[in-house]
């Protein structure tokens, strides 16, 4: 059974694979149409990574709230543990902002199209 961690594996994958596939135009990668659906793909994965964020700290505060987290070299896990909720919330805050840029993007794309006119196989 993959454990929370290899899901975020696995979409680090699928998304360098993305990245490597997008690099050039090619057929079925060469339209405004194109970039509307990934934009809206996209969109559906950043505006899971508010919860994906929280819920990746999860295990470390189930262990600190035992009394169990311990920190190399003899560190105070009651700092570790303020610090990490701070850059939780501060990476929380940027994916929310991440989230509306990305719908924004999203939604800008919206109209455009190809101008066939005159184009060779494209009915005017």
């Amino acid at each position: 059974m993959p454990t929370p961690a290899r899901h975020l594996s696995g979409a680090t994958e699928l998304l360098r694979e993305f990245n490597h596939d997008s690099l050039y135009t090619k057929a079925e990668w060469e339209y405004p149409a194109a970039s509307y659906r990934a934009l809206g793909a996209l969109s559906g994965l950043v505006e899971k990574l508010e919860q994906a964020i929280e819920q990746s700290v999860r295990p470390v505060m189930h262990t600190y709230e035992h009394g169990r987290v311990r920190i190399d070299g003899g560190g105070d896990a009651d700092q570790a543990v303020r610090h990490m909720l701070a850059a939780v919330d501060n990476a929380k805050k940027a994916a929310g902002l991440l989230s509306a840029t990305v719908k924004h993007l999203h939604a800008i794309t919206s109209p455009m199209g190809l101008d066939t006119a005159g184009l060779p196989g494209f009915d005017d």
